[in-house]
């Protein structure tokens, strides 16, 4: 009776553990799955009688997958330890490998499947959502200063003056205003400029001079001009800006006949801009690129990790969570004994086919003979009844 159920417990353990397996095959192509192997055990009573075999548990292989491009940026696949963290809504966390990740409606990195929120970790360390939506626009900004680069020439009072024409400069508002500098050579000193800035309707807004040394750089205390433009009832300080005193790398004075080079460059200011792209660098940092060609940056992904990974409970879609006994340790990509993150790519499944294979071949033979021990028992109990009978 003993050899009967002891074969009948082998046929228990070998179903179970070719459901494992089967679960292994089943997933072999699920983005961050990680497979698992069962492992048995003898059952026996205190005094080494064997009763057996049964099932001791399943342990997660930790063995990273390959790593496939997909060409969407919100994609990540880890380079060497650790596990991305997602939050429900109930405050539960779970880890996973699979960074099938996406923006939803609200402007939430969450995973494309279970919808859970994909956390970030500031510098405290603390750990937050990740959201773009107050990043899809940058503000507009004002013009403050202008650069003036080139040559005035000048041989004498009666030198002609000067005009730079729509020079572009960003309001307030982020919208566009045309200004005109005019630059007329002053009779009662050879090295001074009176320079005229007028807006698009001609309306002189401010009248100020400018100076320059004899060697014809600029002159100390001389050489920027402040001017308040005011448009839409907002107004913002421009500085005209024509060089360090000294040095000739923007603007100068030449006394030659020869024409005037003097320019204007704008250096800053620019409209509402927007969101054109946002990628994740490898420390898990996601960069945010605008229509000015601005760039921004923004939260940084968490990653957990766990001092034995083999404890981790699987869940369903792929994810993990962590035993009280094994509580994780959150940290920032590249830091520690952390991985590094790939963006645009997401890990595959790390199930061997070909151990799977062999693992099917060792459990059908188990089962095979595990069932031939309960078909000679019964043949043995069937003799004993007939026996009995026939006595």
């Amino acid at each position: 009776m003993q050899a009967f159920f002891n074969g009948l417990s082998g046929l228990f353990a070998f179903s179970k553990g070719l459901d494992n397996v089967s679960n292994n095959v089943s997933n072999m192509n699920t983005p961050g799955y990680r497979g698992s192997d069962t492992f048995y055990r003898s059952v026996s009573d205190a005094s080494g009688q064997g009763y057996g075999a049964g099932i001791a548990g399943t342990e997660v292989r930790t063995t990273p997958g390959e790593t496939r491009q997909t060409g969407n940026d919100t994609d990540l696949a880890i380079k060497g330890a650790g596990y991305f963290v997602l939050r429900s809504e109930q405050g539960a966390y779970f880890y996973t490998r699979a960074g099938q990740f996406q923006i939803d409606k609200d402007g939430f990195l969450v995973d494309a499947v279970t919808q859970l929120n994909v956390l970030g970790i500031d510098s405290s360390g603390s750990l937050s959502d990740i959201s773009i939506q107050d990043k899809r626009s940058l503000p507009p900004t004002p013009t403050s200063r202008v650069e003036l680069l080139g040559s005035l020439a000048r041989t004498g009072p009666a030198d002609s003056n000067h005009i730079i024409q729509s020079v572009q400069v960003f309001d307030r508002t982020g919208v566009k205003q045309s200004l005109q500098l005019s630059f007329e050579p002053k009779s009662d000193s050879l090295n001074s400029w009176k320079v005229e800035v007028t807006n698009s309707e001609g309306v002189t807004i401010h009248t100020g001079e400018i100076a320059f040394s004899p060697d014809g750089s600029p002159a100390e205390g001389a050489n920027t001009l402040i001017f308040t433009l005011t448009t839409h009832g907002a107004a913002q300080t421009i500085v005209l800006d024509f060089g360090k005193p000294g040095i000739f790398n923007q603007a100068y004075q030449v006394s030659s006949s020869v024409n005037h080079t003097l320019s204007a460059r704008v250096t800053d200011g620019s409209a509402v801009a927007g969101l054109t792209s946002f990628s994740f660098d490898e420390t898990g940092i996601v960069r945010f690129t605008y229509s000015n060609g601005e760039k921004r940056d923004g939260s940084q992904i968490a990653l957990a990790d766990f001092p034995d990974e083999t404890v981790l409970l699987p869940s369903k879609n792929s994810l993990y969570t962590a035993p009280a006994s094994s509580p994780p340790v959150y940290g920032r990509a590249s830091d520690a004994q952390f991985g590094r993150i790939q963006g645009g790519y997401i890990e595959l499944s790390n199930v061997d086919l070909a151990q799977e294979f062999g693992d099917i071949l060792i459990i059908q033979r188990g089962y095979q003979a595990s069932s031939r021990v309960m078909t000679v028992s019964n043949e043995l109990l069937e003799q004993l009844y007939n026996s009995t009978r026939g006595g």
